[in-house]
């Protein structure tokens, strides 16, 4: 799975309407050009091909009186929202994939409601043991890697990854249980994007030709 269509349809959602430019603002604002695969140019590629597939609508808006081109604005369809909630539950749940989607699942997981995402969580725990346990059924850390030679730290490294995954998530269902955060249906939530015209502090700086667009 792919980080970018989660990144995008839910910085789409979370802003009602927004064209190319604000959601390219708003993944750098988090990072996301530093921990996934969000590119300036993989953005715009989402955004038009997700308009194609029915999950964004595209509203083509007439250029301001200061002159200017037009710009597209997008906004998420039914499909489209069905699209992202499926993908967020997917990358909560799924261990074996990579930790960007992971981190893009974790920034919009207050987008289900509290009760769900301790299911996903806890059941991603749950799938991190058996993956562990698979793992030991042929090789036994205990042993060392002798027999297996170097190639034994590659088990080494899958069964620390398991630990440490399992671990980290059952903190997060620990705090989130206790309260943290505000989820679905339990009030405002935490606003997480630029308003427009907003300055951005994380923003590359770096120009690219559909900014205007």
């Amino acid at each position: 799975m792919s980080a970018i269509r989660l990144l995008v349809l839910g910085a789409v959602r979370q802003h009602g309407r927004a064209h190319g430019y604000q959601v390219r603002n708003d993944l750098e604002y988090w990072g996301a050009h530093e921990w996934s695969n969000a590119k300036p140019g993989s953005i715009y590629h989402a955004l038009k091909q997700m308009a194609k597939q029915g999950l964004l609508h595209a509203h083509e808006i007439a250029p301001s009186t200061v002159g200017g081109p037009p710009r597209t604005e997008y906004e998420i369809t039914e499909k489209g929202t069905a699209e992202y909630l499926s993908l967020l539950r997917e990358s909560l749940l799924a261990h074996d994939q990579k930790p960007d989607v992971l981190s893009a699942a974790l920034g919009f997981m207050v987008d289900l409601d509290r009760e769900e995402v301790l299911g996903l969580l806890q059941q991603r725990v749950r799938t991190l043991k058996q993956w562990r346990a698979a793992v030991t059924d042929h090789y036994t850390p205990e042993d060392g890697t002798a027999e297996l030679g170097h190639i034994g730290e590659i088990m080494n490294f899958w069964l620390h990854s398991a630990d440490a995954g399992a671990e980290w998530t059952q903190g997060l269902v620990e705090r989130i249980r206790g309260g943290a955060y505000t989820f679905a249906g339990e009030g405002e939530p935490f606003v997480g994007v630029l308003t427009e015209g907003q300055e951005n502090p994380y923003a590359t700086g770096q120009r690219h030709p559909e900014d205007t667009h």
